[in-house]
């Protein structure tokens, strides 16, 4: 199928933008449109106009602060995937990234799209949440920041206002002494995952854990942190038997079935990918077996 018909609008600033998008209430924002464009095609919405970002200055840029990995609006998945200075600061970003679709749609994707399309089964709203990330938004009253825990209202679904567009994305950095690992299962590579989970896990200098916590892919509605400090702290990782993190991790998930896979095969992924994400963030400590 075709998209329906629509007007093109492109703005010079985000003024203009937002301007465009409070007098077409319909109208969509186009970023990299790897998740918009699809959209449109199967007519799943026909809005009559699209605002497209790509000719508005200053979108493009990570930044790194001591704090913070900031991504622009326009920042592609391949672009953020390939930045040295992000991945010095948050190993996890590159981890999560490299199971992004495909590398065309990494070339063409944005990381800020994913995580405003809202898709519990995509990568980057996972680490949004896991990393206690901030949404950037600037709308007609100016800008505002939204928690991610205040950003995820349901599937497909977000607390951003209509004539609202995100400027960036910050993502937390850990603390010292954290590591951490993306693992995730699909049926082909590429493919949305059946289950993913990302992790962190933090350890003191006498090598106990004082931090861990888990956000998952694809089995849940709407991405959120699973935190098993209290279950944890005070252990040594590399002596821990992972299963312990059972009972919580099926507590905190809802899996569904669908034509690929049921949501007991899900679950049982989702528990499996936690028990080695953690014994691999566990492993690749300073103080670990590797």
């Amino acid at each position: 199928m075709k998209p329906g018909p629509f007007r093109y609008l492109a703005p010079t600033t985000l003024e203009e933008a937002v301007r465009a998008l409070g007098e077409h209430p319909d109208a969509k924002v186009l970023a990299g449109g790897q998740s918009l464009i699809p959209v449109l095609s199967m007519r799943l919405a026909r809005p009559t106009h699209l605002v497209d970002l790509a000719g508005i200055a200053g979108l493009g840029e990570v930044e790194v602060s001591d704090e913070w990995v900031r991504v622009g609006a326009l920042v592609t998945h391949a672009r953020l995937l390939a930045d040295e200075d992000g991945y010095a600061a948050l190993p996890l970003l590159r981890q999560a990234l490299r199971n992004v679709a495909h590398p065309a749609i990494r070339n063409r994707g944005t990381t800020v799209g994913s995580i405003a399309h809202a898709d519990a089964a995509g990568e980057m709203p996972s680490i949004l949440a896991i990393t206690d990330g901030v949404v950037e938004a600037f709308g007609p009253q100016g800008r505002r920041e939204i928690p991610a825990s205040e950003f995820f209202a349901g599937a497909l679904e977000t607390t951003l206002a209509h004539d609202e567009v995100i400027e960036a994305v910050r993502f937390g950095r850990f603390p010292g002494g954290t590591t951490t690992a993306f693992l995730e299962s699909a049926r082909r590579k590429g493919d949305y995952a059946m289950a993913g989970v990302a992790v962190a896990l933090t350890v003191d200098e006498s090598g106990q854990i004082t931090s861990a916590r888990a956000s998952f892919v694809s089995v849940t509605d709407v991405p959120g942190v699973l935190d098993l400090t209290g279950a944890l702290a005070g252990r040594i990782p590399t002596d821990v038997d992972w299963s312990v993190i059972d009972d919580a991790v099926q507590d905190h998930i809802e899996p569904e079935a669908d034509i690929h896979v049921s949501a007991e095969y899900r679950a049982h992924l989702a528990g499996e990918l936690a028990r080695r994400a953690f014994a691999q963030a566990a492993a690749t400590h300073p103080g670990g077996n590797s």
